[in-house]
């Protein structure tokens, strides 16, 4: 397992162009390591998660070059995160809005504590959560995310829950416990499977029925002949814990 931390505290652990390319540089780091299976990012100081781009950097910054490569950076780090071989957890202990909501849901499972709160509040200073809004809307459904983007409301864990924006919510004193059992089921399967997996899984997301399931038959037939699978067969077989 690997931790990555959002490591600004006195700017609620915001995404500057800094902190983006560093986290970018860390994920692509980490990729080839078929050693590391999971990945857990979370935000320090246990008060936010992120609030965030760092709006420090935009205000009264006109220069759209400087913008273009901010934005450029911003999206290619939630792309990064979504197609990222490793299984990527969000630990959330406090308040993720914007483009620090917009990390939650591009990662693969999501653990928040039941204090956290989670919003895209652009609407309410003058700028929509342009970005925010695709892996939102294609994790929460149109109507759940119009209605968080049009209201800017800071809405509470269980309300995330609900939705589908997290998997599962813990008290604060129990979510480290939780994150790390998590992992621990995780980590017990074979890195090639979780690879292979997450790939399909992005491959087929959004298609059509019938292209999804052309896609998946060829994953199929390439993960079943696969050393992996003929390890995980035999020890089903001979009711014994597969070798990886």
């Amino acid at each position: 397992m690997a931790r990555i931390t959002l490591n600004r505290p006195s700017a609620g652990n915001s995404l500057s162009m800094d902190l983006v390319a560093c986290l970018r540089e860390l994920f692509a780091g980490l990729a080839p390591r078929e050693d590391v299976k999971v990945i857990v990012i979370s935000g320090a100081g246990g008060r936010i998660f992120s609030a965030g781009h760092d709006l420090n950097e935009f205000h009264g910054n006109e220069d759209l070059e400087f913008l273009e490569q901010d934005f450029a950076g911003i999206t290619a780090l939630m792309q990064e995160v979504m197609a990222q071989p490793q299984i990527v957890i969000a630990k959330v202990e406090g308040v993720a809005t914007a483009a620090g909501c917009e990390l939650v849901a591009a990662c693969d499972i999501a653990l928040a504590s039941t204090v956290s709160r989670f919003g895209v509040p652009g609407v309410n200073i003058g700028f929509w959560c342009h970005t925010p809004q695709v892996p939102l809307s294609r994790q929460v459904g149109r109507k759940e995310a119009m209605l968080m983007l049009a209201t800017g409301k800071l809405y509470p864990a269980e309300h995330a829950l609900r939705i589908g924006l997290v998997n599962s919510l813990h008290e604060p004193d129990q979510l480290d416990q939780a994150v790390e059992d998590l992992v621990t089921v995780i980590a017990s399967k074979s890195a090639a499977v979780i690879r292979r997996g997450k790939r399909s899984f992005n491959r087929q997301n959004g298609l059509s029925v019938a292209d999804a399931y052309r896609v998946v038959r060829e994953e199929a037939m390439e993960n079943i002949v696969a050393p992996e699978a003929n390890e995980g067969i035999a020890a089903f077989l001979e009711k014994r814990d597969p070798v990886w």
